[in-house]
């Protein structure tokens, strides 16, 4: 953890990936994260993968660092609680993200009346304020579909909630951008964000779209190629898995040294029509490459193969199970700055991973883990709102807050 965004206080109420991704983001880097759950945690407070206690790793790796506050928003007095949390006053405060609809008592112009110069990001599935999830978005757009490896085949889906995590980032970004100009101007905004806008700017921003409208084609289905250049797995004698890269034309070159194929690849070139100096050539002719290539894998075990490759320069990387990631990765360890040991209440004890940008102007603290669903409940109600132990007290009796 790093303090470089210390004395900034943010206000979360999310559930899934993006917006909790977000929040943990801006907690990792100093940032005040107050969560707010109902009594009893939200939709995803028991989402797997679960421990054999029903208590989910995957709301609390997401949610490190960050305070937790339990509440009974389906309550007047709950919201009203929640409503002056939202737009408490004072420097570095007043700033909301959540992924809930912005309507009702968590209606922009009605948390607005409470403080004008609020900063609220509103996050939804599209721009029309419909529901989405990082799945049917990636499966609208059209990326399952290239990872097969023929259009024979069904789409594949990517485990990977990529349009999530983007959107997470952008989530962190947009607060961040709309403080700096209430810093400057003094004006607050509410700012939206919509996951499949999200995905479909990155359609754009990767040339997907202008592909198709310019030269008129749609894209191939790449399975484990690497569109427009060379990048191809391959299988060792012993069974281990490997991906290389050709993308630079000195990575070219070393596949081509370990190899021993440069001039049967020449004469290959020579005789397709094709340059393989150029991507766009390698590409075109993978096929016939990996032809040439696949023996010199066959004929050797994956810890030779990994020598030499390392030896010549090639960029690769193994295939390897998670398990084998958390095993037998040193750079999945302490050995990696990156990471902490942790005891994670209510979990155990496991690696849990800094904010990977590193400030020089800030130090490095430890991790901190996830709060207890509503750890922090009556601090924030003394703190913050300036209750007294005698009306906390209250509240607790009625149900309208609750601790761990």
């Amino acid at each position: 953890m790093q303090d470089i965004l210390s004395g900034l206080r943010v206000v979360e109420g999310s559930a899934f990936v993006a917006a909790p991704s977000g929040g943990m983001s801006l907690a990792q880097l100093g940032a005040d994260v107050i969560r707010f759950d109902p009594i009893g945690g939200g939709i995803d407070y028991r989402r797997w993968p679960v421990t054999e206690n029903n208590e989910s790793i995957y709301w609390h790796s997401l949610n490190k660092g960050k305070r937790s506050i339990a509440v009974d928003f389906r309550n007047p007095q709950g919201r009203e609680l929640l409503t002056r949390l939202i737009t408490a006053s004072g420097d570095g405060c007043g700033l909301f993200m959540t992924n809930f609809p912005a309507r009702g008592w968590l209606a922009d112009d009605r948390l607005r009346k409470h403080r004008e110069d609020l900063i609220y990001l509103n996050l939804t599935g599209d721009h029309h304020g419909g529901s989405a999830l990082d799945y049917t978005v990636n499966s609208r757009i059209g990326l399952p579909l290239m990872n097969s490896s023929s259009s024979d085949e069904a789409p594949i889906n990517n485990p990977l909630p990529a349009w999530d995590i983007i959107a997470g980032q952008h989530i962190a970004l947009g607060l961040l951008a709309a403080e700096r100009h209430r810093l400057r101007t003094g004006k607050g905004q509410f700012v939206k964000l919509a996951l499949a806008d999200v995905a479909l700017a990155t359609m754009g921003h990767l040339g997907y779209i202008g592909e198709v409208m310019v030269n008129g084609v749609e894209r191939d289905c790449v399975g484990n190629d690497i569109y427009g250049t060379f990048g191809r797995d391959f299988k060792c004698r012993d069974g281990g898995q490997v991906m290389i890269v050709g993308v630079s034309p000195k990575q070219w070159q070393a596949i081509l040294d370990v190899s021993g194929q440069e001039q049967a690849i020449t004469e290959l070139g020579q005789s397709m029509e094709l340059d393989f100096n150029r991507e766009g050539d390698r590409y075109t002719g993978r096929m016939a490459i990996c032809e040439l290539l696949e023996p010199w894998f066959a004929a050797r075990d994956f810890a030779t193969v990994a020598e030499q490759l390392d030896a010549a320069g090639v960029c690769w990387g193994k295939y390897q199970t998670v398990r084998e990631l958390v095993h037998n990765d040193p750079d999945c360890s302490l050995e990696n700055p990156l990471f902490d040991r942790v005891k994670q209440p209510g979990i155990g004890e496991y690696l849990m991973p800094q904010n990977p940008l590193i400030f020089t102007a800030a130090e490095r603290n430890e991790v901190r883990p996830a709060p207890r669903l509503g750890q922090h409940t009556d601090e924030i109600l003394a703190d913050i709102l300036g209750l007294s132990g005698e009306e906390i007290g209250r509240y607790h009796d009625a149900g309208i807050v609750a601790g761990p």
